[in-house]
């Protein structure tokens, strides 16, 4: 085995420890009762913070210290378009009104039945595209951990670690509308622990697929357009959900929270980093 070759299982490795962090976020989820609405809507709403904090102060903000302010604002924008056009052809279930009460018992009953149907599948459909948001936050992530560790192992480790801790709050942003729509706590799990095996993904992908010259501002300009994805489906998806569910000034706060929550951990998981290397 080549020099190569160790190297990219020592990185595959240590991504596995960050990647697979989101599962204990998953088991801090499927160990408690599924919340109420209420509940939920706080949660999203501290996901939704978590989520426009890694968008705003993590990849936009360092593709446009990499590229410049217009280019890298143009790759961001550019993301936010292309997800807006995929979620125009993506169904997207809708809440019925509730009943006026002049109903009788029995289609009072039906029609609370229904409008719960609806309420798991729009927080299911929230959950999804949480997942999809995070493998891609988590991908760059893995490249990360392989680049670090050509450095050395202590490198790689400290950085593994460190993105680990970063991760655990990504597995419950994943897994806790999962968990409410579905009442399955295997599929809660699951979801969650895939999400995270994008970074030992994006080890293999740096390793083997991408040219030794690969144009560091294209890399840049395209981590700056998984931030605009992510923040348009966190603005689209995740916060009229927190509204709905917390009121406005409760899901705001917790908004307000969770972009303080992974700010601190952005900040932590940065001062790991050797200065070569960026996420």
């Amino acid at each position: 085995m080549g020099l190569m070759d160790s190297q990219v299982l020592v990185a595959l490795a240590l991504s596995l420890v960050g990647g697979l962090s989101t599962s204990v976020g998953a088991l801090f989820v499927v160990m408690n009762k599924a919340p109420d609405l209420k509940m939920l809507g706080l949660l999203q709403g501290f996901a939704a913070g978590l989520m426009l904090s890694i968008s705003f102060f993590d990849l936009a903000h360092n593709a446009i210290n990499s590229i410049g302010f217009l280019k890298g604002n143009l790759w961001f924008f550019a993301g936010v378009i292309f997800f807006a056009i995929i979620a125009n052809f993506i169904p997207e279930p809708t809440l019925a009104p509730v009943s006026d009460g002049k109903k009788d018992k029995k289609n009072g009953d039906e029609g609370g039945k229904d409008i719960m149907k609806k309420h798991r599948r729009q927080v299911l459909f929230s959950g999804i595209i949480t997942a999809v948001g995070i493998s891609l936050h988590n991908f760059p992530e893995g490249m990360a951990v392989f680049l670090g560790s050509m450095k050395g192992l202590r490198v790689g480790l400290n950085l593994a670690l460190a993105i680990a801790l970063h991760n655990i709050p990504e597995g419950v942003a994943v897994a806790l509308p999962v968990y409410f729509a579905t009442q399955s706590k295997w599929q809660a799990f699951k979801l969650a622990t895939l999400s995270g095996f994008a970074e030992p993904l994006g080890v293999i992908i740096v390793a083997y697929l991408f040219p030794s010259s690969l144009n560091p501002e294209i890399l840049e300009g395209l981590l700056g357009a998984v931030g605009g994805v992510m923040a348009f489906l966190t603005l689209h998806e995740m916060l009229p959900l927190a509204f709905d569910y917390a009121g406005q000034k409760q899901a705001v706060k917790a908004v307000f929270f969770g972009m303080a929550f992974m700010s601190a951990s952005l900040y932590f998981l940065e001062i790991s980093l050797p200065a070569e290397i960026s996420l």
